[in-house]
């Protein structure tokens, strides 16, 4: 083995203890905030956090169900707009609109709406709806979590539909399909789990966003439903709870925290599990 060969396999081996050492102290760190949360969060979750409701300052219990039940209608309206419009977006860049003005136009839109802070996409929808209802809403939150994540998914979409191979569009092309059916019938199929799992990613990112809910759904003490009024969520509610001077307050604030990441990682790894796919390695 000459020096040449020595050098490289030095650099080789530094390089992968690099990444091993890397891997080890990101996934450590998980570990230690999981970890950390459960341990604040475990002695909070019993069945009255779920089922009850907030209570005055003094009292014990108190639950944040309501709270729980809105984030889950904030992420659901938010996925009603942000999945489609993503998904369409990503298949335009990638399918569609090569090459062509527009779609350069489409993807300096999404480059350019995935770096504005969420709390301007807050101030815009509370002067666009808000406003104009002169009331806060779950509405209004859910269309700013929506436009949050229609960034997210388009580009997510565009990066898996560009590991489908090419040679299968040209078999399905050549067999005399039209390009739609080509794009419906096998590459979307076949990048379905990827897909998915990059909306779940998205869904995940918004579920934890705040300072946008700030201005459109605020948040409330009571059991609502209503997509016109004031709504809770668990962002807001550990916001409030967190910063408050209360042992009991931050205690459902751990909780709370806690419920949100299951929340998270159980809708991600149902959707690894559920979600078929094409194996993209060679």
């Amino acid at each position: 083995m000459n020096a040449l060969e020595n050098h490289r396999l030095i650099w080789s081996r530094l390089m992968v203890g690099f990444c091993a050492l890397s891997t080890v102290i990101i996934v450590g760190l998980l570990l230690v905030i999981l970890g950390y949360i459960a341990l604040r969060g475990l002695p909070g979750a019993n069945l009255n956090f779920f089922t009850g409701l907030p209570v005055p300052v003094g009292m014990e219990g108190g639950g944040l169900a309501h709270a729980v039940a809105g984030s889950f209608i904030l992420i659901g309206l938010a996925c009603m707009i942000g999945i489609p419009w993503g998904i369409v977006a990503g298949i335009f860049l990638s399918e569609v609109g090569k090459g062509s003005w527009l779609g350069e136009g489409v993807r300096f839109t999404v480059d350019v709406l995935s770096g504005v802070p969420s709390i301007i996409i807050g101030i815009f929808v509370y002067s666009a709806i808000v406003v104009r209802l002169q009331s806060f809403s779950a509405l209004a939150g859910g269309v700013a979590l929506g436009v949050i994540m229609v960034p997210l998914v388009a580009r997510n979409t565009y990066g898996i539909l560009q590991l489908v191979p090419r040679e299968l569009r040209e078999a399905a092309l050549a067999l005399g399909l039209p390009l739609w059916k080509v794009i419906l019938r096998v590459v979307l199929p076949t990048a379905a789990r990827g897909i998915g799992i990059g909306v779940t990613l998205a869904a995940a990112g918004v579920a934890g966003e705040t300072a946008p809910l700030f201005f459109t759904s605020l948040s409330n003490n009571y059991w609502s439903l209503s997509l016109l009024d004031p709504i809770a969520s668990l962002p807001m509610e550990i916001f409030r709870y967190a910063t408050a001077p209360f042992a009991a307050w931050q205690e459902l604030a751990w909780t709370g925290a806690l419920v949100l990441i299951t929340i998270v990682v159980v809708v991600m790894l149902l959707a690894r599990v559920l979600l078929p796919g094409y194996n993209f390695r060679r």
